[in-house]
């Protein structure tokens, strides 16, 4: 194409150009995204606050609720701003700014996620040495390595992002998301681009197995103990993470697998809010309806009974 351009604004899709289904999607993302809030923002709050819950287990679960209050914070304040303003512009550094951080946020989330199977899977299947393996300076080192991880896989994903010359400023969804500015780019770096998102998929492939593994061998020890409370116990701490795991890579797949299936630009909104609401939203809820202990916490700072 010719019309190559240095972009100095993006313009993002709308879920509506009817001015009372704008402010309709406006009051929906805002009771969305205050429960996302609220719920992470509690989750924080009880494991700092409540000297019980200074584990390994929830010292990570924190860091998730820290990686779910960064994500879904990059994506829905711009989009309600827009169909409270009835606009759809975003500044070029605003979308690197998404692109970046978003990315940051759920790359750490994923590695967050596989090294609390890790933990689990020492607590049940080697607890006499559990806190020597898990100790003070292992969970810090592993959460730093998260966070350290997603940092550095996305500088250079969103520097061969916007090393792309874009042949259109349209993006084809209602935040700036890496494969749309892909499809608008007009340089031969989309191929470096497209490589890196053939090794995401690979490293979250491996650690899906490493997951899926590692549960193999913690419900083959749970089967082990001899009592039913025992068992029903390992189970509350578990099961938990694996539904957020499972809803995570699933709501992750769909990002993925949306270029093959060639979906409506519609579809791809309602995808989007999916992998990028729904997780967020409904991780303090499986944790504290999952969890005694977190109920137990959440219910002294609440002061109730």
């Amino acid at each position: 194409m010719t019309n190559q351009t240095s972009m100095k604004e993006f313009l993002l899709l709308e879920f509506s150009d009817v001015r009372e289904l704008q402010i309709t999607y406006f009051i929906v993302f805002l009771v969305l995204y205050l429960s996302a809030i609220t719920g992470n923002l509690l989750i924080i709050s009880v494991v700092a606050l409540d000297h019980h819950l200074h584990s390994p287990m929830y010292f990570f679960l924190m860091n998730l609720a820290l990686t779910d209050l960064g994500s879904v914070s990059v994506t829905i304040p711009k989009s309600m701003a827009n169909s409270l303003l009835d606009t759809r512009l975003i500044s070029y550094s605003g979308c690197v700014t998404q692109v970046y951080f978003f990315l940051v946020f759920a790359t750490s989330d994923f590695t967050l996620l596989t090294v609390m199977a890790h933990d689990r899977y020492v607590a049940i299947c080697n607890p006499l040495r559990y806190e020597m393996i898990m100790n003070k300076g292992a969970c810090i080192h592993l959460a730093a390595g998260a966070w350290i991880t997603g940092i550095l896989y996305v500088m250079l994903h969103t520097g061969s992002t916007f090393a792309m010359t874009f042949c259109s400023n349209i993006v084809d969804q209602f935040f700036c998301e890496v494969l749309q500015l892909v499809k608008i780019s007009c340089s031969d770096l989309y191929l470096f681009e497209d490589a890196l998102l053939a090794l995401s998929v690979t490293a979250a492939f491996g650690c899906f197995i490493f997951v899926v593994v590692t549960y193999v061998q913690i419900f083959t020890a749970v089967l082990k103990i001899p009592s039913s409370q025992g068992r029903q116990k390992a189970f509350s701490t578990c099961l938990p993470h694996l539904i957020v795991f499972s809803m995570f890579l699933f709501t992750g797949a769909l990002v993925y697998l949306r270029p093959i299936l060639h979906t409506s630009s519609q579809t791809n909104m309602v995808f989007a809010v999916i992998y990028s609401v729904v997780p967020p939203m409904m991780n303090p809820v499986i944790y504290s309806m999952r969890n005694k202990e977190i109920k137990v916490a959440m219910c002294k700072l609440l002061g109730l009974k």
